[in-house]
Order: C-alpha cells, then sequence, then structure tokens
C-alpha cells in the first residue's frame, strides 16, 4: 500500500513559499490566517504549513521530528493523512531542516527535539487538528466551486465527493481551482477531528516508508552523506575530560600520502585528508602530549560508587525532592517494621551502530555554513553551529539525516562532532566529514550514570506497607547536556529521577528524592532514562518487601492497585500469558510492573542459570503494555521488543569503566552487548484502551533488569542487587 511513500530528505519549500494560510501551534494553540498559498500557475496548493497538495494529487507532509529507527517518519505522517483523508499511496513526506519553532515539540516547550518517546504523543493533536482543517479547507473550495452546501460534501481517499449529484473532485484537481484562495479558512478545533471509529489509517499496519530503502541498502545514513570537494576528518581527543594539547608532534601525520594537515580543537586536534584511510593512518601517526592537571584524572567508576553509596545512606543530607505525598518519613519510623536495601547501577554506553559524525562546509571567511547532520534536535543542532562560529541563524542551511540508533545520545546543547566538523571546514577551506570511529564512540562518550539507591519502607504488624522512601545518589544529568535547561528546571531533573516516582502504585506516604551527586563521568540521556535503574531498585524491592511480609509477591503488589484497573489488567495479562503458576524445573519466573512517563508495562522473564560460570540466560520474556492510542501496531510491536532485547543487554552485560579518568572499554570486544543467540523469545499484548497515544519508544526496558533479578531470587533464593547481572557478581551472590 505504501511502495511510492517516502522520506525526502533537504526539502525547504514549506518556509519559502508557504507564505499565505499557515496556522501555527504554540502556547496560544492553532491560529489560522487569512488566504491559502499556491496559484493555478504553481498548482501546489499549501493548505497550512504541514501539508501541500499538487496537482499531480501527491500530498506533502512535512516530517518535524528526527528518525532514529523509531518509525516516527511514518507514524506522524499517517496522523495528519488519516484527518486529511489522504490516499496513502500518495503521500510524500518531507524532513524538516530548518529550527522553525512552529513545528516545535509541545512536549519541550517547542523546541525541536525528538526524545523521551514524545514524538507522537506530542504531536498528535496538532497534526490531527492540521489534517482536519487542510480537509474542511478542500470540502469548502469544493463546495464553491459546484456551488453545493458544504455540509452535504464528502471525502474519500485524496477525493471531495457530492453524494447527491455523484460529481467527483480530486485533491489534486482542487488544487488548481481559483476559488481555493478565496475561501474562509476554517478554524482548526475538535469539532473538525473524525471519531476515532472512522479511522481508517491510524491503527493499521502500515509499511514504514524506510524500510524499502533499508532493504535495498540505498538508505542514506549521516555516515554516508559525501558531497562535492569533501575531506575527511579524525580526531586524536583528550584522554581525559578537561585536558589540552601542550605538544603536538605532526611530523609522522604529515608524511603519511594524502594527509593534509592538522587542526587545533578545543579538547583534541583534528588531522585532514583526502581519504578516511589516510586520516585514519594519520590519527594513529600522531604524537600529542597532553596536560594532567585535569580534576577528572581523580575518578574512577568503583570510588564513584562508593561515594554515591556513602551519601544516598546518609540520611541526614537531604536530597532535592522528585515526588512526596503525605509523610513517609513519619509513617516509616511509625512502623513496626523497617525494611532498608541499597541498589547499584553502573555507568552504560547507548552501544548505536552508527557512531557520531557530521558533514559542514564552512565558507565566506567563517560566515557562512552547511551542515548535514544525525541529531535528535534540529534546534540544538542549529545552535552548535551559530555558537561556534559566532554567526546568526539565516547563515546555516542545515540537512537532518536519518540516524542509525541513537538512545538519548544525540540530544546535548553543544554537539562536539559537529563543532569539530564545523571548525575542520573553516580551517581547510573545504567541506569535512568527521566521523568517529567505534573507539572514539566508547572512549569519549556520553554514559547513562552510576547510580547508587536507598529503598526504605515500612511494614505493619500484618504486612501492609507503611510509608516508601526512595533516595537515587547520582549526578545531574541535564547540568552536564543541557545547562539551558537546568537553569530553568534545576533541582527537577526528570533524565536522572524517571520512574521514582512509582506514580501507579498507590504508595500512600511516599517520598522520591534526588541525592545530586558530583558528576564524574560525561552523561547523556539513555533509552529509559533514569527509569532504566530507578525501576530496578523499586521492583526489586517490592519483592524483597513481599518476602519481609511473608506475602506472594503479586498479591503484595495488587493490594497496592486498587485504584489502578489498568496496571491491575496487565500484570493479569502477564501472568497469564506466561503461565505463572505452571512447575519449572531449570527455570524460574519473575515479575516487574513499572511505568513510563503516562505508560505502563508489566513483564515476566523466564531465566535459567549456569551455576558453575555464573551466566544468566533470559528464555523467554512476556510484556503487556498500555500506552494509549497505538498508531501503527507493528511498529509498536517492533519498539516493545527492542526495549527488551535493550533492557536485557543492560541487566546482564553493559558497564562502563572508569579508571585515572579515562574510560577502559573501547569496543564491543570489551563492552559486551547481547548477541542474537542470547535474545530471548518475546510475547508481547497491547491493550486497547481509549485514550490519546502516550509513550511506547522507552516503556518495556524498565521492566526487564527487576523481573531478571527477581526470577534468580525465585530460582536460587539469592539475590541480585547491582546491575548489571555479570557472571563474576551472579557467583558472589550465589557464595
Amino acid at each position: 500500500m505504501a511502495a511510492n511513500t517516502t522520506l525526502t530528505v533537504n526539502r525547504r519549500r514549506f518556509l519559502t513559499s508557504a507564505a499565505g494560510f499557515a496556522f501555527v501551534v504554540g502556547a496560544a494553540g492553532l491560529r489560522p490566517s487569512a488566504t491559502v498559498a499556491g496559484s493555478v500557475a504553481d498548482a501546489e496548493a499549501h493548505l497550512n504549513i504541514w501539508v501541500s497538495i499538487g496537482a499531480d494529487n501527491l500530498i506533502r507532509i512535512v516530517y518535524p521530528a528526527t528518525d532514529l529507527g523509531q518509525g516516527s517518519s511514518t507514524a506522524l505522517p499517517m496522523i495528519l493523512a488519516e484527518e486529511l483523508d489522504a490516499d496513502w499511496t500518495q503521500v510524500r513526506v518531507d524532513q524538516l531542516d530548518v529550527d522553525d519553532r512552529r513545528y516545535g515539540n509541545p512536549k519541550f516547550g517547542m523546541v525541536l527535539y525528538t526524545a523521551g518517546s514524545s514524538a507522537v504523543q506530542g504531536y498528535y493533536m496538532p497534526l490531527r487538528l492540521a489534517g482536519a482543517q487542510a480537509r474542511r479547507t478542500l470540502i469548502r473550495a469544493a463546495a464553491a466551486h459546484w456551488s453545493a452546501p458544504e455540509e452535504r460534501l464528502r471525502t474519500e481517499p485524496n477525493v471531495v465527493v457530492d453524494p447527491e449529484s455523484g460529481r467527483r473532485l480530486t485533491y489534486g484537481q482542487i488544487a488548481g481551482l481559483t476559488e481555493l484562495a478565496a475561501v474562509p479558512i476554517p478554524e482548526a478545533s475538535e469539532s473538525l477531528l473524525k471519531s476515532r471509529s472512522e479511522f481508517r489509517l491510524i491503527g493499521a499496519d502500515l509499511p514504514r516508508i524506510d524500510i524499502p530503502a533499508k532493504t535495498r541498502g540505498a538508505f542514506e545514513y549521516g555516515a554516508d552523506v559525501r558531497v562535492p570537494d569533501m575531506i575527511y576528518a579524525t580526531v586524536v581527543r583528550a584522554p581525559v575530560e578537561g585536558e589540552t594539547p601542550v605538544t603536538v608532534m605532526d611530523r609522522d601525520t604529515l608524511a603519511i600520502p594524502r594527509v593534509l594537515g592538522t587542526v587545533m580543537l578545543p579538547d583534541g586536534v583534528a588531522i585532514l585528508a583526502e581519504t578516511q584511510e589516510a586520516a585514519l593512518f594519520g590519527k594513529s601517526a600522531l604524537s600529542v602530549e597532553w596536560t594532567d592537571t585535569a580534576a577528572s584524572r581523580a575518578h574512577n567508576s568503583d570510588q564513584d560508587l562508593m561515594d554515591y553509596t556513602s551519601e544516598a545512606e546518609d540520611l541526614a543530607k537531604d536530597g532535592a525532592i522528585w515526588r512526596e505525598t503525605g509523610d513517609a518519613l513519619a509513617a516509616v519510623n511509625a512502623a513496626p517494621r523497617r525494611v532498608e536495601r541499597l541498589y547499584l547501577s553502573d555507568y552504560a554506553y547507548h552501544a548505536q551502530f552508527e557512531p557520531m559524525g557530521a558533514v559542514a562546509s564552512v565558507t565566506e571567511n567563517g560566515q557562512r555554513a552547511e551542515v548535514w547532520i544525525a541529531s535528535q534536535t534540529q534546534s540544538w543542532s542549529l545552535r552548535t553551529v551559530t555558537e561556534t562560529l559566532g554567526i546568526p541563524a539565516d547563515r546555516v542551511r542545515m540537512h537532518m539525516t536519518p540516524m542509525g540508533g541513537s538512545f538519548g545520545r544525540r540530544t546535548e546543547l553543544m554537539q562536539p562532532y559537529l563543532r569539530d566538523a564545523v571548525l575542520a571546514s573553516k580551517a581547510a577551506g573545504r567541506p569535512v566529514k568527521v566521523l568517529w570511529t567505534r573507539e572514539d564512540d566508547v572512549k569519549f562518550g556520553a554514559f547513562r550514570p552510576a547510580a547508587a539507591q536507598k529503598m526504605i519502607a515500612g511494614l505493619t504488624a500484618d504486612g501492609a506497607l507503611s510509608g516508601w522512601r526512595h533516595r537515587v545518589a547520582a549526578p545531574s544529568v541535564i547540568a552536564y547536556f543541557n545547562p539551558l535547561r537546568w537553569a530553568q528546571v534545576a533541582p527537577q531533573d526528570v533524565i536522572t529521577m524517571r520512574g521514582a516516582e512509582s506514580k501507579f502504585y498507590d504508595l500512600g506516604d511516599m517520598r522520591a528524592e534526588h541525592v545530586i551527586t558530583e558528576r564524574r563521568a560525561r552523561l547523556a540521556p539513555w533509552r529509559g532514562i533514569g527509569a532504566a535503574y530507578t525501576s530496578f531498585a523499586s521492583e526489586a524491592f517490592m519483592d524483597e518487601l513481599a518476602e519481609e511480609a511473608g506475602a506472594d509477591p503479586v498479591a503484595f503488589r495488587m493490594a497496592l492497585l486498587n485504584e489502578n484497573a489498568r496496571g491491575r489488567w496487565l500484570i493479569e495479562r502477564a501472568l497469564e500469558m506466561a503461565e505463572w503458576e505452571r512447575p519449572r524445573s531449570e527455570t524460574a519466573l519473575g515479575l516487574a510492573f513499572a511505568g513510563y512517563g503516562d505508560s505502563m508495562a508489566a513483564g515476566v522473564a523466564e531465566i535459567s542459570l549456569d551455576r558453575e560460570s555464573g551466566v544468566i540466560a533470559v528464555k523467554r520474556f512476556w510484556a503487556t503494555v498500555d500506552a494509549g492510542l497505538i498508531i501503527s501496531p507493528n511498529n509498536a510491536l517492533a519498539q516493545i521488543e527492542g526495549g527488551v532485547v535493550y533492557g536485557v543487554s543492560s541487566a546482564l552485560k553493559e558497564r562502563i569503566t572508569i579508571k585515572d579518568g579515562e574510560v577502559e572499554q573501547s569496543n564491543f570486544f570489551d563492552y559486551e552487548i547481547l548477541r542474537i543467540d542470547e535474545t530471548p523469545e518475546i510475547e508481547v499484548d497491547i491493550a486497547n484502551v481509549d485514550g490519546p497515544p502516550t509513550s511506547i519508544g522507552e516503556v518495556s526496558t524498565p521492566i526487564v533488569a527487576p523481573a531478571i533479578a527477581n526470577a534468580f531470587f525465585a530460582l536460587t533464593g539469592r539475590r541480585l542487587r547491582h546491575m548489571p547481572f555479570t557472571p563474576d557478581r551472579v557467583l558472589e551472590a550465589l557464595a
């Protein structure tokens, strides 16, 4: 059905020619203006800033987000196309390449920013309204042309129909009508929207528009960009954050054929060459003496966790309140039993398959730039260029490319890979491509923070919960990767603390607090952000509380979900899928229930254990998810399955260690990720519920680690409280 639907990158017509009718999404909502842009001469009608229709009946829809493999370049246009009543085979998708805040993500204050599984949730209503408004405009134009009452007309895919007379006009024909420019523009209101029962596209399994080119190997990622006269740059970076070159000895580098020169950068040295291979050889030949006085030289990941543990356990040290209801401290202190546990998690790398990179062409003595960038944010990519060169935004042209994975890695306010390409191009006077090696990407990565979490709860004499306290000792991620945002939200760090709110349980007296620790590594959002480790602590602790109370772990949770029928259903369905009550001989099951934003998920892990080696194998995983309205079921399923795989990999294997300020890992041989033969069978059931869409891309990751930890207890009677559950830690737990 979608064989002809493609993603076109770098189209700019919407900003240069849509000068007439438009509506703007902003704090005040939707504001229609007076006229439709376009004419009979150009035979293309710009119905609003989101959509235009040509005389050839093709519909072009602006895609305002960026695609990192999550499929939103299909899902978002589907939403608008649904309300427009578009023929999906006639839809073309145009990537937005500029920082035009009219298209901004409502979930991020209108910044163009694709993160937090927010694209569908944030753009759902604006795109529906845009499509409905455009459809009503087409109906009005056809009514004027036929001198027919507007209320009598209907639409079919790409056609306006008069049921009484049988007359029909395609959308392309209407685009060329003189009446179109004269019709009054309807206000974009919810009264124009379809009912859910009328949806044709939303909820249908339309093929993703990126898959055909990916299948043919023709899809162009950021790493694939080639432009005329382009040269290549590799960068030798300071081994420790905060250090700079003292001396650079580049004689051997410059002697390598096709190496053109070296360029000093803020935290490294770039080697310019005619080929990528020459640049890499030049990098290996370069000798740099670095300063050795940076405070980061004292950073060691093992010591970091010890220090964070001390801060988490120092109850006299107040944390920034993340969520609080009632009086948790009083409730715990008054309870006849007090239960305390400590949970730890290490730094984790994103492991996206496409390393960081960018192409920049800086001209006019640094006064103009054109860049090609795989990024999650038009806004911050543009800012990186303007801040680096000190030029206004109108002197920068951007080309946003799809990404080979990201998981939050490409969201920082200042993007060093883009900055380096810009500086290298300015120095060379030619377009320059910077592409990090995997070793660069690991050693100079920005990571999920290490965290120590102190869980404290009270139990009544009959085993009921009486007070819940969750202390997360970890640095602020936002303060590092986006200090502008931190200045607005401090001390509330959603990246570090997401999940600790435990809002889907009725915990009564509860407090979640952030003990903000010293940052000792580069940091960035990671799939599931804080919930990837806070839910591990809270759900593992929930099982431990059930044990202390002498209760079944399922019944203990259900007692806290009396006001959450949808959450209870998720758990019940996951247990049913896993055949929870069926006896197992060599394996065991563990349960977890958690949320991400407004979405909820329950998961059951079935594990086996090699007691000689300490290797845990996750054999099967069952997940149930409540994420509101599902736009594209198959794509949602893929996102949930991917989140489970990511969670298993993180829970069992992934760990970054730092010694004397240097990352010790360098590639996938020493930063291990889950292999295909280690991947569990995954079964997913997505709840069919009323309401708008919520987050889907990260909701399944937080339930994985606690489900595995709880299954390990069911199998062995021992607890795992330090993630990842590496063989040495498993053997230690068994000893």
